[in-house]
């Protein structure tokens, strides 16, 4: 029986960067603000960490650096993704070397791999290491689905403990659910259908709102968990708007504009990622002041 690398709120932590490279001081600060509210798990180089921006020695020292600064208290899963089968095997081999507690395979993207390549590539991943890989499906990102059947054959592998789920396709979640064993895992992809997915069996979520409120997510997936579904359902009623500002420009951009109007600096964002526009950034504000953030 395979367990869960984690349950709960796993935040999809930024990546602080300098003018030159990653602000290895500025990422501890992050880090700390998340232990101390709640955060089950460290996801880094993902999507929100602009991975896809960061040469291969910077995503290596992000990763060390998450699992030296963790020192064990939560889980620590790299984003170890890439749309070359041998790239990722290779990320994913030098991420576990740093220490890595699990790793974060997103779909190819690009390619557009049938549904026996995706197979075939998560399976020759999940070969090559001995920690448990989390499959990443984001088909607006990536223009690639994974089919719940897809999930069926790679839930039989015993590296491979589930996956999150940013698809928005609950019917086939639900179709994913009664396919796979109890042991294969979901997480929630997307912050806004948390409660939804955790009702249909999930976990909990890798989250992005988590880098701003990690109370309020770690608090929700807790209710989640307990089967309170009735104030789960109302804390994300609450937490729409919120969730909705953070993604009102494509991811990281709100989010990491949120935390450097905190007074966070996190630092620029690489291109081609900028800064949002003014409609944007005065949504991003509000959203900051109706959680009583900014004044």
């Amino acid at each position: 029986m395979k367990r869960p690398i984690f349950t709960g709120s796993g935040v999809a932590i930024v990546t602080p960067f300098t003018k030159d490279t990653v602000d290895l001081p500025a990422l501890g600060r992050l880090l700390d603000f998340q232990l101390g509210h709640g955060t089950d798990a460290i996801i880094v180089c993902g999507t929100t960490g602009e991975a896809s921006t960061m040469s291969y020695r910077e995503r290596m020292r992000a990763i060390e650096f998450c699992v030296e600064h963790v020192d064990g208290k939560v889980p620590v899963i790299a984003g170890s993704g890439s749309n070359s089968t041998e790239t990722a095997l290779a990320l994913s081999r030098d991420a576990e070397r740093a220490g890595a507690d699990g790793l974060l395979l997103v779909t190819p993207y690009y390619n557009k791999a049938t549904q026996q390549g995706l197979i075939r590539h998560f399976q020759v991943i999940a070969d090559g290491v001995d920690v448990p890989l989390i499959l990443y499906d984001v088909p607006s990102r990536t223009g690639v689905t994974i089919a719940p059947e897809t999930y069926a054959e790679l839930a039989k592998h015993p590296n491979i403990n589930g996956v999150k789920e940013a698809g928005s396709n609950l019917s086939n979640i639900q179709k994913t659910r009664n396919l796979c064993p109890e042991d294969f895992t979901i997480w929630s992809g997307n912050d806004d259908e948390t409660a939804a997915i955790c009702m249909l069996g999930g976990k909990g979520v890798i989250s992005v709102v988590a880098n701003v409120l990690p109370a309020e997510m770690h608090r929700l997936t807790e209710l989640c968990l307990k089967n309170d579904f009735v104030a789960a359902g109302k804390l994300q009623l609450e937490l729409k708007d919120f969730c909705d500002a953070m993604f009102c420009e494509v991811n990281p951009i709100p989010v990491k504009t949120a935390l450097d109007l905190l007074g966070w600096d996190v630092g620029p964002l690489r291109l081609p990622l900028c800064a949002p526009s003014e409609a944007s950034l005065a949504k991003i504000r509000t959203a900051l002041e109706q959680q009583g953030l900014l004044v």
